[in-house]
């Protein structure tokens, strides 16, 4: 089902951090999109539109959907196709994506999919799984008569966890071993760092974003950035996840900017430059903030890396925020 966004929400999606997907608590496996197979075509991957059959290997794979090319390129298929969701510019790789291309992709748009330029590319197998969900955008690219992969059954704009979408992907391509290794070894690195840093279990968090008008916003529940942060062990504040809405995030007042009170905040910057909130009077008097507890992600490629919800993308920024967080976990002990 498709949900409207709050403005704030919208604004970090559009410009920005579109990708916020939930994920289930560390370890467990959702029910209801889990393609089968060993790696042999025909396949069939459950969608929100219906079982899709993948009849043959792909040889012209376009990935469209927030972090689907990273993810095939994380099992070894390379996009002829890809969707800058980032803005990173270039193949649309940011550092944190450990595959790199041979041969660069046509740059492809996001929210808005040029049709014929997608037609030009000759593809086999069309990857938007972590898309708008929006039922005109999957139907005009059936058109193109080739397997569309959309978001899982069940699903919602924009929120297919990383498990799911490593799993679609993984199946469509003919790579399913690999994407299962590829969890593993993800969800063994953020076991290892919750052994490591057992200040962090239980330990609430808001995550939050300002944008470029200095309006501030907490994620919530279904949000990419806060399943980062469960699989650690962390909780939302409840003062923030009381306020959910259909949305990703509520907005915060400058006059209300306590409710990003925790015992750990973690900010991030809808721009390039974070200085404007480490000045801000306000963001500094936020209890948490002052206690040294506010963990602000100045570096912009681990600032996306935490919002790609990928599995090479949260690699990267586990290693380089895990030590933040556990530090500012443990001053609220």
């Amino acid at each position: 089902m498709r949900r409207t966004l709050p403005l704030f929400s919208g604004l970090l999606i559009v410009l920005m951090l579109l990708a916020g997907c939930g994920s289930p608590e560390p370890g467990t496996t959702p029910s209801g999109t889990t393609p089968s197979g060993d790696g042999a075509f025909p396949v069939t991957v459950p969608t929100a539109f219906g079982d899709v059959t993948v009849p043959e290997q792909p040889r012209r794979v376009v990935a469209l959907g927030w972090s689907d090319a990273e993810t095939a390129l994380a099992l070894g298929v390379e996009p002829v196709g890809a969707a800058d969701w980032l803005a990173v510019g270039g193949d649309g790789l940011g550092p944190w994506v450990q595959a790199r291309y041979t041969t660069p992709p046509q740059i492809l748009g996001t929210l808005e999919v040029d049709l014929e330029a997608v037609a030009a590319l000759d593809p086999d197998l069309i990857l938007d799984t972590r898309s708008s969900g929006d039922r005109e955008r999957h139907d005009r690219l059936t058109q193109l008569g080739v397997p569309v992969i959309g978001i899982p059954a069940g699903g919602e704009n924009y929120k297919t966890t990383w498990r799911d979408q490593l799993r679609m992907v993984g199946a469509a391509v003919g790579k399913p071993q690999e994407a299962a290794r590829a969890q593993a070894d993800l969800e063994q690195r953020f076991a290892d760092a919750r052994a490591q840093h057992p200040q962090l279990q239980g330990a609430t968090v808001v995550s939050g974003a300002r944008n470029t008008l200095g309006e501030y916003a907490a994620y919530t529940g279904d949000s990419g950035r806060l399943a980062f942060l469960k699989e650690l062990g962390m909780v939302n504040a409840p003062q923030i996840e009381s306020q959910r809405t259909d949305g990703f995030s509520v907005p915060i007042s400058r006059e209300r900017m306590n409710l990003l009170d925790a015992d750990v905040t973690v900010m991030q910057a809808i721009s390039k430059d974070t200085s404007a909130i480490a000045n801000d009077p306000l963001w500094k008097a936020v209890p948490s903030v002052a206690a040294g507890r506010g963990v602000l992600l100045s570096d912009r490629d681990v600032s996306q890396a935490f919002s790609s919800a990928s599995v090479d993308g949260w690699r990267y920024a586990l290693d380089r925020t895990v030590g933040q967080l556990a530090d500012a976990a443990a001053k609220a002990r």
